[in-house]
């Protein structure tokens, strides 16, 4: 079979290579691979920006069917749909594993960068970490499972959206557009994205396709001015920061309203932020720092993508795997939203 590989350390050094097909271990089953999204984690696997273990197989935004089972296998069998946590390899052993934290155990290693992961044919996937889709979830819609996982784990459970909140979120990529669709379908009264002129041939004009309420372009309107305006000078119950630029992040102390929560999502890239703390201590403010995602959250976001959000409007390419370079090309130039890509 096929498969895009990242074939050793550096910048590139990524290549369509033929792989033998896997072979499923005791409790791990084999998944024909239907359809993965390319994340920026790939991006910066790509630039030698990300932890990764070469050479190994890229991809984890993946859904697919059972196509093999290996021994003591209990919970599945072939032809059922699923999607996959990235959570392989976590010990087990330590405090946060045994706390029910295996996203942050420090020896995870997650398909697509630590192990071999679904930009190829077949994936294999430890039992305990797949989750069924219903029939009436394409493909796509499966692929698309991961990335809002992550939004419904740092906004929906950890930060929350509650009644009648104004969300303001930073940032209007693929994360900030599905945060933004999510945060409105929980309950939020109302939803403001941020953006830049470089946002506005796409991500801006998908978000007023996609009825954002409030689209702020910041290089031509004041954030802060419209939020205070929109909310009778108190500020935004909740902050989504999905930019993980430091001049977004360092307008939040302006925009939150005291007693206010701010959800990190994120992240600048290793680059130094100036953030007005005091100003945030004195708005006694809630921050919650994220990292990936929870148990919960997978079923809780199938659930959401099957009855309430359309994620498939973020879905601007569909090629195959030996189109990568492409794919790649149009998400660091902001011409894709999400792409996805197909084995061949």
């Amino acid at each position: 079979m096929l498969a895009l590989v990242k074939t050793q350390k550096g910048e590139g050094f990524i290549e369509v290579q033929e792989v033998p097909v896997p072979e499923p271990g005791p409790n791990e089953v084999l998944i024909e691979v239907k359809a993965c999204g390319v994340c920026g984690t790939d991006i910066h696997v790509r630039h030698d920006e990300f932890p990764y273990w070469p050479p190994v197989i890229m991809g984890h935004e993946f859904s697919g069917q059972i196509a093999g089972v290996g021994e003591d296998v209990t919970m599945w069998q072939g032809g059922e749909r699923v999607v996959g946590e990235p959570h392989t390899r976590a010990c087990g052993k330590c405090y946060l594993c045994r706390s029910g934290n295996i996203q942050i155990c420090a020896e995870k290693r997650s398909p697509g960068w630590g192990i071999d992961g679904a930009f190829t044919n077949y994936v294999v996937m430890p039992e305990h970490l797949i989750h069924r889709i219903p029939d009436t979830m394409s493909w796509e819609q499966g692929a698309m499972v991961e990335p809002t996982a992550n939004v419904v784990a740092d906004m929906l459970e950890r930060a929350r959206v509650e009644p009648e909140d104004f969300v303001v979120v930073l940032g209007p990529g693929p994360i900030g557009l599905t945060a933004a669709m999510c945060a409105k379908v929980e309950g939020a009264r109302e939803v403001l994205i941020t953006g830049t002129d470089a946002d506005e041939d796409l991500r801006l004009k998908t978000a007023r396709e996609i009825g954002v309420d409030h689209v702020v372009n910041v290089q031509r309107e004041n954030v802060e001015e419209v939020v205070l305006d929109l909310t009778g000078s108190r500020g935004a119950d909740l902050i989504v920061e999905c930019s993980g630029a430091p001049a977004a992040i360092s307008t939040i102390p302006g925009l939150v309203r005291k007693k206010g929560r701010i959800c990190g999502i994120g992240l600048t890239g290793n680059r130094t932020v100036e953030l007005d703390w005091d100003a945030l201590m004195r708005k006694v403010c809630d921050i919650h720092f994220n990292m990936s995602t929870s148990y919960t959250s997978w079923d809780r976001t199938i659930s959401i993508i099957d009855r309430k959000i359309d994620v498939e409007k973020l879905i601007t390419h569909k090629l195959p795997i030996t189109q990568w370079q492409e794919a790649f090309d149009a998400i660091e130039a902001q011409q894709a939203l999400k792409v996805i890509l197909y084995p061949v």
